[in-house]
């Protein structure tokens, strides 16, 4: 008499990561994960724009993470889940004095709430395999870069939400984890020149240094060297693999003058700043 064949289960740990369109952090991520031997679950809105990782063998999942209803379907299509790591988001630039608070609270939508939304969602799966919480903010959560302020102001709120979560978290296994990066070459300064008008608007304080101002919020000189995804992701994975793992990873070396930030007196790397973002050379000709 022939016995039932048991239903087969992976033992392989999963991770799910939103915002995975080809040419971004998140799918280098993905490849990342994939190449550790991890069952991965790339998410993004619009599937057709993974194409490559789904080329590589990886399961991609339509996910909008500002769509209630889209979010409650990609829930519904995974049984478990060991590590979410909430990455999508986008970029904001524009002086304080000209900041369109519409636009600002589109970038706190996708770069805060939809992260604390999802994570809600996936919580009862993390909750069973006593997972892993992925918030990718940035080192700039803890530093002030002039022209960017709704963009970090978002980060620096969600680096507070992951602390609190950790803390929260951790009575039931759930470790939170806050990645912080710096410099990365990706697509989403690429996105933001092409989707998002770069330039002060007419009567703007910042007039009489235009050329300058614009060069520092499409990030022309912090982009300057910056370490390949692919790189980037590989060190992150090996960071989320450790078996302790640490409650903040700051990647690259941008990442680490943050850090240095956060220790030295208030103002101290200012001079530095304003040198980078081009803020000497406003100086310079506002003054005049």
């Amino acid at each position: 008499m022939l016995l039932p064949k048991k239903k087969m289960t992976s033992s392989r740990r999963t991770v799910l990561i939103t915002g995975c369109s080809d040419g971004g952090m998140g799918a280098a991520l993905a490849v990342a994960f994939h190449d550790a031997g991890l069952q991965v679950y790339a998410t993004a809105r619009d599937p057709a724009k993974m194409s490559h990782l789904a080329s590589l063998g990886i399961k991609t999942l339509t996910l909008d993470v500002l769509s209630d209803s889209s979010i409650a379907e990609c829930v519904g299509k995974l049984t478990s889940l060991d590590i979410l790591v909430n990455n999508a988001g986008a970029t904001y630039s524009m002086p304080v004095s000209d900041l369109s608070i519409a636009e600002s609270k589109k970038i706190f939508d996708l770069n805060v709430w939809s992260y604390l939304v999802v994570t809600q969602a996936f919580l009862p799966l993390l909750l069973k395999s006593k997972g892993v919480i992925v918030n990718h903010t940035s080192s700039v959560s803890s530093m002030a870069i002039p022209f960017h302020s709704a963009y970090h102001a978002s980060k620096a709120a969600m680096a507070m939400f992951s602390d609190t979560q950790r803390l929260e978290l951790e009575p039931f296994g759930i470790t939170v984890v806050d990645l912080r990066t710096a410099a990365v070459s990706t697509n989403i300064i690429k996105t933001q020149n092409e989707h998002t008008p770069i330039y002060l608007p007419k009567g703007s304080i910042y007039e009489p240094a235009r050329e300058a101002v614009e060069s520092a919020m499409r990030y022309e000189k912090m982009v300057d060297g910056a370490m390949s995804a692919s790189q980037w992701a590989g060190q992150v994975v090996q960071d989320l693999l450790k078996n302790k793992l640490p409650r903040t990873i700051w990647r690259r070396a941008q990442a680490r003058m943050a850090w240095i930030g956060t220790v030295l007196p208030h103002g101290m790397l200012d001079g530095t700043i304003k040198k980078l973002t081009g803020l000497d050379i406003v100086e310079q000709k506002v003054r005049k």
